[in-house]
C-alpha cells in the first residue's frame, strides 16, 4: 500500500469517527420521535397591564391556576397597569423568554396606534394573537334629572339645546367616548365631553347631575340603574343584555351600525413558536369552558368568546380599521 493510499484511508477512517457522535445523535431524537424539548420547562408569566381587582385581572387570575395544572409549570399574574394599559403591552411584545404572554383589551391592540403617535410597539408586527376571550355590551345612561325616558328622548333633547348636554368617558379614545363619538356623528346631535381618570369619579358626577350621560359596561353602573339612580336609554350590543332585558339595543332603537363592545384578548410575543400559541388557546378555551369563568364574566357583564388566532386577528384588525380611523378623523388625541 502506497503512502497517499494509507493517508486516505486515515482521513476516511476520521471523518467516519468525527461524524459518529452527530448520527448517534441524529438516531436518537429520530427514536424519540424528534420531538422538541419540553414546553413550558419554568414558570409561565401572565402579564395583566391593569390593576388588580380590574376585570382584566379578575379574568387572569380564572385562567391562570388552568396554565398551571393543564401546562405543568406555575402560571403568575404581573401586574404592570399604566398608560391604559400600553405599558404592559408594551413588556409582552419585548418579551424573549418564551414563557410570557399577556391578556388585554380594545385600547393597546385596536385604538393605541392611532392615539400615540410614539407608541413603542406595534400590535400588528409585535404580538401574536391567541384568543379572543370575551366580550361586553356597554349601555348608555342618563341622570334622571335629565327627563328623557328613551334614546329618541335623548337625540331630540340634544337637537333641541345643541352642546349643552354633557357625557363622560374614562379619557379620550376609551371605549365609551368613541361609542359616543359614533352616534354623535350617525344622529347629527352636539355633546360635550368631559373626560375622567376612571369611572368611579364619573359615576359620582352623573348620580350628582354634573354630567348628562356616560356609556361604560353595564358592571360599573348596574348598583345605580337598581337605585333609579340613572336611567338606562340602550345598549351597545347586538342583542339585549340579560342584566337589563327591558332596554333596547341601538339597533332597535333606530340606529343601525352602531354597535360597539369592550372586549378582553389573550397576545403573545410575536417571537413565540406557532404551536406554543396553538397550545395556549386550547387551553384557553378549556379554562373558558369552566363554571367559575362563565359565573366570573357573567358578573362581569362579559359573554365568553373563546375564539383562536385567527378569529381574533381578524377581529382586532376590523377594530382597528374601525376606530382607529375615527380617532384620525376626529383628530382625537391621548390629551383631549
Amino acid at each position: 500500500m502506497t503512502q497517499s493510499r494509507r493517508s486516505l484511508l486515515a482521513l476516511g477512517a476520521g471523518v467516519a469517527t468525527l461524524g459518529a457522535p452527530r448520527l448517534l445523535r441524529a438516531q436518537s431524537g429520530a427514536q424519540s420521535g424528534g420531538q422538541p424539548a419540553a414546553w413550558p420547562d419554568r414558570p409561565l408569566r401572565l402579564v395583566v397591564p391593569f390593576p388588580a381587582g380590574s376585570t382584566p385581572d379578575i379574568l387572569g387570575r380564572v385562567l391562570a391556576p388552568h396554565y398551571t395544572a393543564a401546562l405543568g409549570q406555575p402560571c403568575v399574574i404581573d401586574n404592570r397597569a399604566g398608560a391604559g394599559g400600553n405599558i404592559g403591552t408594551d413588556m409582552v411584545a419585548k418579551a424573549t423568554d418564551g414563557h410570557t404572554f399577556g391578556l388585554t383589551i380594545n385600547g393597546p391592540l385596536a385604538t393605541a396606534p392611532a392615539l400615540y403617535p410614539n407608541l413603542p410597539y406595534d400590535p400588528a408586527k409585535d404580538l401574536a394573537p391567541i384568543s379572543w376571550l370575551a366580550r361586553a355590551g356597554q349601555v348608555l345612561v342618563v341622570n334622571p334629572t335629565l327627563g328623557v325616558k328613551s334614546f329618541a328622548d335623548f337625540v331630540a333633547r340634544a337637537k333641541a339645546e345643541p352642546g349643552m348636554l354633557t357625557f363622560g368617558s374614562v379619557g379620550a379614545g376609551s371605549g365609551g367616548h368613541l361609542a359616543m363619538e359614533d352616534i354623535k356623528a350617525r344622529t347629527g346631535i352636539t355633546l360635550e365631553h368631559v373626560p375622567y381618570r376612571g369611572f368611579p369619579q364619573a359615576v359620582l358626577d352623573l348620580v350628582a347631575g354634573r354630567i348628562s350621560a356616560i356609556i361604560l359596561t353595564v358592571a360599573g353602573i348596574l348598583p345605580q340603574l337598581r337605585e333609579g339612580q340613572a336611567v338606562a336609554l340602550a345598549v351597545t350590543s347586538e342583542k339585549r343584555l340579560p342584566q337589563l332585558p327591558a332596554v333596547p339595543t341601538l339597533i332597535e332603537s333606530g340606529l343601525q351600525g352602531a354597535t360597539s363592545y369592550a372586549w378582553n384578548a389573550l397576545v403573545a410575543p410575536a417571537s413565540m413558536p406557532a404551536e406554543r400559541i396553538e397550545r395556549l388557546a386550547r387551553e384557553t378555551k378549556a379554562a373558558l369552558a369552566s363554571p367559575q369563568a362563565k359565573q366570573t364574566l357573567d358578573t362581569s357583564g362579559f359573554e365568553i368568546v373563546g375564539s383562536g388566532p385567527a378569529e381574533l386577528k381578524a377581529m382586532v384588525e376590523a377594530e382597528t380599521a374601525r376606530w382607529g380611523g375615527m380617532i384620525r378623523q376626529l383628530g382625537i388625541t391621548a390629551d383631549n
